[in-house]
């Protein structure tokens, strides 16, 4: 069955984030408090209309209510006017607008607050790993092809492009930084392009990875001081602190962000965790065959985790 989204928005940070809300189907999941709510956002300089809407539509249909939404500065949300904040790509803002999606999903009509679920997929996979873990009442975390180690995925950029592309990477941050320290226009950089070009991402199937999923709302340009951010990002080390269970889908073959810190994060999970492996690259799973396994076994984590006594 498929479910239309409904547009929605919620403050963040004294700006609003626009979101689209899902309502659940059927009563499979639901409780005398209400039914779950799963709360997504998109990875590395992506928006909400960027391949997660069929994730979305499968946990709706499953019975969960769904909660999909841009950060501050990209898409559809406010700050995207804003030089400091437009196509900036920081962790910690992102963290930010996932406690501030949190807070309101456990106010929608017909939500359990108890049994929220985060869902994050590469940069987001590795956000609801210490999201969920200072929030401490979520109650489910669903992470697939995730960033868990910012330094570990330098590393990756260093083997797939070499130290040339890592330094030219560090001087384009440093002028932006300069810039901002300056008052002076941002200095920006391409979010993915092909291999040599300058960008944050040029993996050998960056560029046809991206353009397979990427929908009206992403633009192609970044603040280059995010590139900075990158080694800064390590959510790895705050998956002991994590105390719900967790389901970890590793893309095996993952040229962006590095499997083994994936597995790290499962085996440290202080509530434990599942974990699902896929023999594709980065981009595989938000599509076709690679698609239909991780959400098949997303919603059947959903199920066990969520299940009404």
């Amino acid at each position: 069955m498929t479910v239309t989204p409904a547009e929605t928005s919620f403050p963040s940070g004294g700006l609003r984030c626009a979101a689209w809300h899902l309502a659940p189907v059927g009563d499979a999941l639901a409780n005398d408090r209400g039914r779950p709510c799963v709360v997504m956002a998109h990875g590395f300089g992506a928006t909400r209309d960027s391949g997660l809407l069929p994730f979305a539509q499968r946990f709706a249909a499953a019975g969960c209510a769904v909660l999909v939404f841009d950060y501050r500065g990209f898409g559809a949300s406010d700050g995207t006017g804003d030089p400091r904040l437009d196509q900036d790509v920081h962790h910690g803002r992102h963290r930010a607008d996932y406690h501030a999606a949190i807070a309101h999903a456990r106010t929608l009509p017909g939500v359990d607050p108890e049994r929220i679920v985060l869902w994050g997929s590469s940069y987001s996979g590795g956000h609801v790993v210490p999201v969920a873990a200072r929030d401490g009442r979520v109650a489910a975390v669903i992470s697939q092809g995730a960033a868990m180690d910012g330094t570990a995925a330098l590393l990756e950029i260093l083997r797939y492009a070499g130290p040339g592309q890592l330094a030219r990477l560090t001087g384009h941050g440093l002028r932006d930084a300069a810039a901002g320290l300056l008052g002076r226009p941002p200095h920006r950089i391409a979010v993915f392009g092909p291999p040599g070009s300058t960008a944050a991402i040029t993996s050998h199937d960056a560029e046809s990875g991206y353009s397979s999923i990427t929908g009206p709302g992403f633009r192609n340009t970044m603040r280059a001081r995010g590139a900075l951010r990158i080694p800064l990002n390590r959510p790895v080390t705050a998956a002991a602190r994590l105390r719900a269970p967790i389901l970890v889908v590793v893309a095996a073959r993952d040229s962006i962000a590095p499997p083994a810190s994936v597995r790290a994060v499962a085996a440290r999970a202080g509530a434990g965790s599942e974990v699902l492996e896929l023999p594709c690259g980065h981009f595989d799973i938000y599509l076709g065959a690679m698609f239909e396994r991780s959400v098949t076994a997303q919603v059947d984590f959903l199920r066990r985790s969520l299940a009404v006594a």
